[in-house]
């Protein structure tokens, strides 16, 4: 299959590491132009760099902006220009007790992993819906349907990034456009590395290694008995954005590893 996003312009929301970064990466060696977005100037610059060394020709413009606030996204929004592949990935977790989890916790996630894809899915897909095509993927979780007890917030957060994909298939529906959610299940993210690092080292394993023991401790139902790289997260969210995909629309798709234990 040749997936060919030549002459499309695809924004990646916190793109300058893990998921977000092999999602940029995928759209642009299919020959999208990537708009990379991080918190800062310095991380997204990082990016791009990085990005141009191993995407041969590949296009990138950058807009440093946090998302957790109605400012950021309209700062992102103004710089990205128009957009046909709009990708949200911003997203906050971490785990925390639900009776020691105060409102102000609940409204920083619901602000990041929610309110960020709302408010850019409101500014960005008229034009798509104007223009006949477009592509709006929010990078949701198996979490989403198998809520931890310790991340309740982040849990409840991932489950309405579904509700709000399947409302705007349907608000958008008959126009070109698709929207539709993917949930990764445990990914050897920045963020995963980052808290097995101690194992890690106390163990001298590799960090593939204690991670899939993470896997089969935390989520025994994992299939694939491992954790998922972001290569593969991201070739699901690509094949989503192409025009290949055009029937599928409203739709929760999984790359889990099988640990959501369902049919479905």
């Amino acid at each position: 299959m040749n997936i060919d996003l030549s002459g499309k312009r695809a924004l990646v929301t916190a793109s300058t590491g893990g998921i977000g970064y092999s999602i940029a990466k995928g759209l642009a060696e299919a020959g999208a132009t990537v708009v990379i977005n991080g918190r800062s100037e310095k991380s997204v610059g990082e990016a791009i760099t990085r990005l141009q060394s191993e995407v041969s020709g590949g296009q990138f413009a950058g807009v440093a902006a946090d998302l957790g606030s109605a400012e950021g996204v309209a700062t992102l929004v103004k710089g990205a220009g128009m957009i046909d592949v709009l990708v949200n990935n911003a997203g906050i977790y971490g785990p925390k007790d639900f009776f020691d989890t105060d409102d102000d916790v609940w409204d920083q996630y619901w602000a990041t992993n929610v309110m960020s894809g709302v408010r850019l899915s409101r500014a960005l897909l008229p034009a798509m819906v104007d223009k006949g095509w477009g592509r709006v993927v929010f990078v949701a979780s198996e979490s989403a349907r198998n809520i931890p007890a310790d991340m309740i917030h982040y849990g409840v957060s991932k489950t309405a990034q579904l509700s709000l994909s399947r409302g705007l298939a349907k608000r958008v529906a008959g126009t070109g456009v698709t929207v539709n959610s993917v949930l990764p299940g445990p990914t050897l993210s920045d963020g995963l590395a980052v808290m097995l690092k101690t194992e890690v080292e106390k163990s001298g394993k590799s960090l593939e290694t204690v991670a899939a023991e993470f896997v089969m401790a935390n989520r025994p139902s994992s299939i694939i008995q491992r954790a998922a790289t972001t290569d593969e997260v991201a070739h699901m969210i690509v094949y989503v954005c192409s025009p290949q995909a055009s029937a599928t629309s409203g739709a929760a798709l999984r790359v889990d590893g099988g640990v959501v234990d369902d049919i479905v």
